[in-house]
């Protein structure tokens, strides 16, 4: 059975106990590492992952409420993750985080279905703050489901 035939949630799915879940996604060790500890720190629950084909793969992941994810990964980047959790019924906010310069990147990734983009390098606060923006979006698109 692959993952395309496993039932999934339909949305942003979201609360491990109290914690809002973040599924996080960079195959930069070091900044996937302390974007992790940063967003715990705030209280997250972080699902982390070094690549795109991994979080594809964990059924779990369909529950976060959110989505970090690089624009730039070996095999697969995260216009084409986000694309592929779409067609899986996955309808959460995601973020994009990138070292690009690219002035037309954000109108693409808007237009692509993120909610944001951060340029590296990252400064704890940005990150923090488009965090609870998409967390407050999912909130609002389905209330239930985000504590």
């Amino acid at each position: 059975m692959t993952n395309q035939d496993m039932p999934q949630p339909a949305g942003p799915a979201l609360q491990i106990g109290e914690r809002t879940s973040i599924a996080l996604v960079d195959d930069d060790r070091v900044l996937r590492r302390r974007l992790q500890l940063l967003l715990r720190a705030s209280d997250y629950d972080v699902r982390a992952y070094s690549t795109a084909q991994t979080l594809l793969a964990d059924p779990g992941s369909r529950a976060s409420a959110c989505l970090i994810s690089d624009q730039h990964m070996p095999k697969m980047d995260g216009f084409t993750l986000l694309r592929r959790l779409r067609a899986g019924g996955w309808s959460g906010p995601a973020i994009l985080i990138t070292s690009s310069q690219d002035a037309d990147l954000p109108e693409k990734a808007a237009s692509e279905g993120f909610h944001a983009v951060l340029i590296k390098p990252l400064a704890d606060r940005v990150v923090l703050d488009a965090v609870r923006g998409a967390v407050n979006l999912a909130r609002a698109i389905e209330p239930e489901a985000v504590q």
